[in-house]
């Protein structure tokens, strides 16, 4: 049974090149052996990648449409049947040749890296107005002792005697429409038209060895919670030496004891004594960078919010602009006090005329019907 290369992606079978990509993009990123503790991690990015493969390809792709198999070539209806490709019936009808014509050749050795994916947890201070970290990188780099070239010493790769260098032989099958010679991967050479018979005996002939190393990066002012920074070409070598994929940092930003952020805006809660929220004061608040001095007016209500203009984050490539401070004003009721403070409560409200007597909740009609009524009892 043919696989199910759109299923394994995640897409439907409409779907375009760039949702292909997208949705490739996450599941590698979701996989990566680097940043993904699932035991079966490995082969699950091997098959999300060939399935990228077989689906980016108009050719395979059609392949998998008609109901086959790209790569095992199988027809869709389990009959046992090769399905075949158009590069399969040009071979059927022109035995490969035609000067080349509808053949695949060698697979090659090179091929790109994955990227890879660091966490980086920073201050308030940090993200708000950027920072330098040197981080430490664990990735597939370039092998120095063969430069990529997968051999030890001047040894080069042997061209394969099973199909001479072409990656592939010709296989007669028998079909409904007679023999038919189609062409397959070497088995010999997997592919790749030489065969290494000294490989690197640092690299194993991989052309990359796993690696610890140091790099810096730079964080700019005003970045958010979860933003990735990306670093091209720090991510992982490929095989055979291959160009290196992208390096993100992902942003962590850790919980600030005062202050909370709404993107480039901050907020803070301060506690305010009853009497200063009566008679009126001056808060002196160090923010970020800096102090300002808020003040609360006579008569101030529990829940006020301060704003406070320019005190905030940097804008992320906002040429300098900050957001702004808003500042709660918690007015706080004493809940213990002494003889001597009750005394002096008790004369501000009877100065005041606060002392509340009587809560009425029933309507001046309710009241009149009940007065009426206890005075025939």
């Amino acid at each position: 049974m043919a696989k199910d290369y759109y299923g394994i992606l995640g897409v439907d079978r409409n779907a375009t090149d760039d949702e292909l990509k997208k949705a490739y993009r996450k599941l590698a990123r979701k996989y990566h052996p680097d940043v993904s503790d699932e035991p079966d991690a490995q082969e699950r990015l091997q098959e999300i990648n060939a399935a990228f493969e077989v689906l980016m390809d108009p050719q395979k792709r059609a392949i998998v449409d008609a109901g086959g198999d790209p790569f095992s070539r199988t027809s869709a209806g389990g009959s046992g049947a090769p399905f075949m490709g158009f590069e399969d019936i040009m071979d059927a009808f022109f035995g490969g040749s035609m000067g080349g014509f509808g053949r695949r050749g060698p697979r090659s050795r090179t091929r790109p890296g994955n990227d890879a994916l660091l966490r980086l947890d920073l201050d308030l201070e940090e993200v708000a107005f950027g920072t330098e970290s040197t981080l430490t990188v664990d990735t597939a780099v370039l092998c120095d002792s063969c430069d990529g070239s997968c051999t030890e010493g001047d040894a080069e790769p042997q061209t394969c005697t099973t199909c001479g260098g072409s990656g592939e032989v010709q296989v007669v099958q028998r079909t409904i429409l007679g023999q038919v010679r189609t062409a397959r991967p070497c088995s010999a050479c997997s592919g790749y038209g030489t065969i290494i018979t000294d490989p690197c005996r640092k690299c194993g002939g991989e052309g990359r060895v796993r690696s610890r190393r140091r790099i810096t990066v730079k964080v700019p002012a005003g970045v958010e919670d979860g933003m990735r920074i990306r670093l091209s070409g720090e991510g992982e070598v490929g095989p055979g030496g291959g160009p290196a994929g992208d390096l993100y940092v992902e942003v962590h930003e850790k919980p600030h004891e005062v202050f909370t952020r709404e993107g480039s805006d901050l907020r803070c809660r301060v506690r305010v004594p009853m009497t200063q929220a009566a008679l009126g004061t001056k808060l002196n608040i160090h923010t970020l960078d800096d102090q300002v001095e808020v003040e609360v007016a006579s008569g101030t209500q529990p829940g006020t919010v301060k704003k406070v203009r320019g005190h905030g984050v940097p804008r992320l490539r906002g040429a300098g602009a900050r957001g702004d401070l808003f500042v709660e004003l918690d007015v706080r009721t004493p809940t213990k006090i002494d003889a001597e403070q009750e005394e002096l409560l008790k004369k501000l409200a009877s100065l005041r005329d606060e002392e509340i007597k009587e809560v009425k909740g029933g309507s001046g009609f309710f009241s009149r019907m009940r007065d009426a009524f206890n005075g025939h009892a």
